[in-house]
């Protein structure tokens, strides 16, 4: 799936008015530049990977997964469509390792799903990567 830069971010990110931040702006950066722009933090790191699943972009995914935890490949689930991110929380624990609480909506065959974990990150050679998490 592709998505035009000037489109409204899957990641639900606003501006401070309330305003949708394009694509281009938010998630977009760290999904289409991989090699020149690692996401700052891990709470960025999370939104662009819920992007990157909303767009099936499985590259992206495993390049950001650690290696410790990476599956050999990704499959996405025919039909799903993704509905919407809130971040509930995001706390650095220490200076190369943070915690994001997130709820992710999708809906598969009619199904509705909510995923709620609270994701590990860690950050090796000025890069984050997504560790693992606990469902809720």
């Amino acid at each position: 799936m592709n998505l035009q830069p000037s489109a409204a971010c899957p990641c639900g990110r606003t501006h401070s008015k309330g305003k949708a931040l394009a694509y281009a702006d938010c998630c977009g950066r760290f999904v289409e530049h991989l090699d020149t722009t690692p996401a700052p933090d891990a709470e960025h790191l999370m939104r662009s990977r819920y992007t990157a699943f909303v767009l099936e972009r499985a590259p992206y995914l495993l390049a950001t997964w650690h290696d410790s935890q990476r599956p050999a490949s990704l499959d996405f689930e025919p039909g799903a469509k993704w509905l919407g991110l809130q971040v509930k929380a995001f706390l650095p624990t220490s200076d190369t390792t943070a915690e994001v609480e997130f709820v992710a909506r999708f809906r598969v065959a009619g199904r509705a799903v909510r995923l709620h974990e609270r994701s590990r990150f860690v950050r090796e050679d000025g890069r984050w990567f997504y560790v693992d998490g606990d469902q809720f």
